[in-house]
């Protein structure tokens, strides 16, 4: 027994020398974990990395196309409007880094505080996650809607995430500097408000964690699309198949209602016969410059469009 009493002691005491670390920013193993159904390529940090050239995609695709896909495949929480912007018609994708604040309490403020020094940060907290930042990345912080001292960049701060991601930001909270903000190149965000006041009161506790940005879900890595009426937060497991399924949905739109122009459909504006998708198919043979996703995955999808009838 005196044997155990002292090998409890000694692990407790080792333990108090070596404290817990990684409590702000979620470690790789917890990415993992959160995001464990994804099989392609990876961040350092753990976070999926989808490719550049579906960014690039997902910015020509309406939200609703994508948003019914995954509303038929269980993703019913990934949606979320009622924002203002620094360039409302500019639209904008990327992968999402993700932080959580909350309301400064002291005894947690020590604690993160202590940790970020030992780690190396410098700077208040709300410039921590922009550090962490990558090319191509969309910055989205739950900040648990706050506007007036819940302004979490100002215009220094928003030329920092310009810098890193060459894209922008989603913040369920507020900004000041909006007016210099607008001015920086290729940058953009969605937030819920302006307000002069600077960040007070506002503590970061984590960093690539599961956040809710109004009533959507968001993990780290998932493709951020922002565009005038919303945003949409696309899980990485599905992105490609989501924005290939929208791309064909938006080329049948395109095709019916070219038909509908020339009154090439009678009465009968929406449906679809087996005449039809061959017609189709010759017409996306005769206009490859629309097709974005390859052949083979255009004929795949033709065939179950063809098969559900």
């Amino acid at each position: 027994m005196r044997r155990m009493i002292l090998a409890s002691v000694a692990i407790a005491m080792a333990l108090s020398v070596f404290p817990a670390r990684a409590q702000v920013k979620m470690t790789k193993d917890h990415i993992l974990f959160y995001t464990s159904e994804w099989k392609g390529d990876r961040f350092a940090d753990g976070r999926p990395k989808l490719p550049d050239d579906l960014l690039k995609r997902a910015v020509d695709i309406s939200i609703e196309d994508i948003w019914g896909y995954l509303w038929n495949h269980g993703y019913k929480d990934q949606f979320d409007g009622g924002w203002q912007a620094l360039h409302i018609d500019k639209p904008f994708a990327g992968r999402a880094l993700t932080a959580q604040y909350m309301p400064t309490r002291p005894d947690m403020q020590r604690a993160i505080l202590a940790e970020g020094k030992v780690e190396g940060r410098v700077s208040d907290t709300n410039s921590w996650p922009i550090a962490e930042l990558k090319e191509g990345d969309v910055y989205v912080a739950d900040g648990f809607g706050k506007i007036v001292e819940g302004t979490l960049i100002g215009s220094n701060l928003g030329n920092g995430i310009a810098a890193h991601t060459h894209a922008g930001f989603v913040f369920d909270a507020g900004i000041r500097d909006q007016e210099e903000n607008r001015e920086i190149p290729n940058f953009n965000g969605f937030y819920r408000g302006y307000d002069p006041s600077a960040w007070a009161r506002m503590e970061l506790t984590g960093i690539n964690v599961p956040v809710r940005i109004g009533r959507a879900i968001v993990l780290p890595g998932d493709l951020v699309l922002a565009k005038t009426d919303g945003v949409l937060f696309i899980p990485a497991i599905l992105a490609e198949e989501a924005i290939s399924s929208a791309e064909f949905t938006n080329l049948q739109d395109v095709y019916n209602f070219e038909l509908n122009r020339e009154g090439k459909n009678g009465g009968d504006f929406e449906g679809w016969s087996p005449a039809k998708y061959v017609a189709f198919a010759k017409w996306v043979d005769a206009h490859p410059e629309k097709l974005k996703m390859s052949h083979a995955e255009f004929e795949k999808l033709l065939t179950e469009a063809e098969q559900k009838k």
